[in-house]
């Protein structure tokens, strides 16, 4: 007597199955980060920052500049979470985020509103699907060990420029300040350690992200800021930063019209600090990944 099985018949299944489960979850991922750039947007007062309010310090670039690059890199996300479901090397997320800057570059007529977030966020979203496929927690934790894991000597590799094209890299190599690159490489401390935690300890949504902005720009050395106003520049955003939350930030009864002068402050000397704006959404991505909310 034989006993016929046929495996044949029910891998397929399996397999058509697991990339349904894969498309749903990198589908996820993608709204998830998509959510996290517009709730940067939309937050006001953003000190020097483009919003649906004004354009902050900025004269090239608004509100609908922004939601034309945000749309367009909905199916970059989505790509990259299954390059790290993949576990794809370093190289194939490097060769996906150049060409979501170009989507951007073409969606913007040239002007350049995402790049640190196609890096930062992006990485984010590669790390969520590595944690996916190796079936781990979805934690903070985990999230930062999965990226530091996967691609951690890659990215410390990466931290050398190879051309002057990006302002924020001719800025960290002229005034000797880290830059996206660094912060990636030591597993974007800033988004863990600093704007994360600001979220989480925040009373409301719209505060708790004026507080982890503001946090942000205390902390990093913001590369979009040396490049519009030197190593003055940085220190001025670092001390209104600063002095905001020493008055108790948004707990302060005059919260709101300390962050507006701060605002005008900033937009009088031409200062956006847009890569504490990148690592705020990249904060509101995790928070919305681990807590299962945009706040």
């Amino acid at each position: 007597m034989f006993i016929v099985t046929t495996p044949s018949l029910a891998q397929p299944a399996i397999r058509a199955s697991t990339r349904y489960l894969d498309r749903a979850f990198c589908a996820h991922i993608a709204r998830l980060a998509v959510g996290s750039l517009y709730a940067e947007l939309a937050l006001y007062p953003k000190p020097g920052l483009v919003s649906f309010v004004d354009n902050g310090s900025h004269t090239d670039m608004n509100a609908e500049t922004f939601l034309r690059s945000l749309f367009a890199l909905r199916h970059y996300f989505r790509r990259i979470c299954q390059a790290g479901i993949d576990q794809a090397p370093f190289a194939t997320l490097k060769r996906l985020g150049i060409v979501a800057e170009q989507v951007m570059l073409g969606a913007t007529a040239g002007v350049n509103t995402h790049r640190g977030a196609i890096f930062s966020i992006g990485l984010l979203c590669a790390a969520a699907g590595r944690a996916y496929a190796l079936r781990g927690p979805l934690t903070a934790s985990a999230l930062q060990a999965h990226l530091l894991i996967g691609w951690g000597e890659a990215l410390a590799a990466h931290t050398a420029p190879a051309d002057g094209t990006s302002h924020g890299l001719a800025a960290a190599a002229s005034h000797g300040v880290s830059g996206a690159r660094e912060e990636a490489a030591l597993g974007l401390p800033s988004v863990f350690q600093v704007g994360l935690p600001a979220l989480a300890a925040g009373c409301g949504t719209r505060k708790a992200r004026i507080d982890a902005l503001f946090a942000l720009m205390a902390h990093i050395s913001d590369t979009n800021v040396v490049h519009r106003g030197g190593t003055d520049g940085i220190s001025l955003v670092r001390s209104l930063a600063q002095g905001f939350i020493a008055a108790g930030g948004t707990a302060a009864l005059d919260w709101e019209a300390r962050a507006l002068s701060i605002h005008h402050r900033l937009v009088a000397r031409k200062l956006s600090p847009g890569g504490a704006a990148d690592l705020l959404a990249a904060s509101c991505f995790v928070h919305a990944l681990t807590e299962g909310r945009l706040s």
